[in-house]
């Protein structure tokens, strides 16, 4: 039987604390959420490496790698009585992991599997302050937000536009902009009527479908 807890520390060590992630509610949010249970069954074996694995048994989704989640999330600068959108929440790691840190997590899916599939894995870890819903994931959520923070589980290429307008003044919206080599995980802030980004790391992340940038028409 795998020690997960003892993975679950050696990943924070090895990995989240050698890439600068040093807030004390990550690594302990990190360190109370099994990972396990949100990797396919397959997977679960190696659901603390420094790797992008799928969100589900045989689907195309990726989680972001640790090392990048933790980091991403940490830049944030999350508090705990802010109100977090989780877009593109997958089989619910992410907003797991934020529900133990900010005050209340909104975690929107646009797959119907995997929303369901997010709702069971909460449930089973008991964190009322976490809900799930389904729809757009570029349209955002309005119906219960603005929101304080706004975490992209995936790299964006076109500017998430319907997400900064749900953003509070003063709110944070973290991705990874870019994909491949170019990537660069940044942090837009909403201030009065304007909003700002700026990169903080480079970072790879898997890129989600629905922020790809439109195709070319070729004659």
């Amino acid at each position: 039987m795998p020690d997960f807890a003892t993975q679950r520390r050696t990943m924070v060590d090895g990995q989240l604390r050698t890439y600068d992630v040093f807030n004390t509610a990550v690594i302990d949010a990190v360190l109370d959420t099994p990972r396990e249970i949100f990797v396919a069954p397959s997977d679960r074996a190696v659901a603390y490496i420094d790797r992008e694995l799928p969100v589900a048994e045989g689907h195309a989704r990726r989680m972001l790698t640790p090392m990048v989640f933790a980091r991403l999330i940490q830049s944030a600068e999350i508090l705990p009585t802010d109100s977090v959108l989780d877009v593109g929440c997958g089989s619910g790691y992410g907003a797991a992991v934020l529900a133990r840190i900010g005050g209340s997590v909104v975690a929107l899916e646009e797959d119907d599997v995997l929303a369901n599939l997010a709702r069971r894995n909460l449930s089973q870890l008991g964190l009322p302050n976490a809900q799930v819903v389904t729809g757009s994931l570029v349209a955002g959520y309005p119906a219960l937000g603005s929101y304080d923070v706004i975490v992209v589980e995936g790299a964006l290429e076109v500017e998430p536009e319907a997400l900064l307008a749900q953003l509070n003044p003063g709110g944070r919206l973290v991705a990874v902009w870019g994909v491949g080599r170019s990537g660069r995980a940044s942090v837009w802030t909403k201030s009065g009527p304007t909003v700002g980004r700026r990169t903080v790391f480079d970072a790879a992340a898997p890129r989600l479908a629905a922020f790809a940038k439109p195709e070319a028409f070729a004659f």
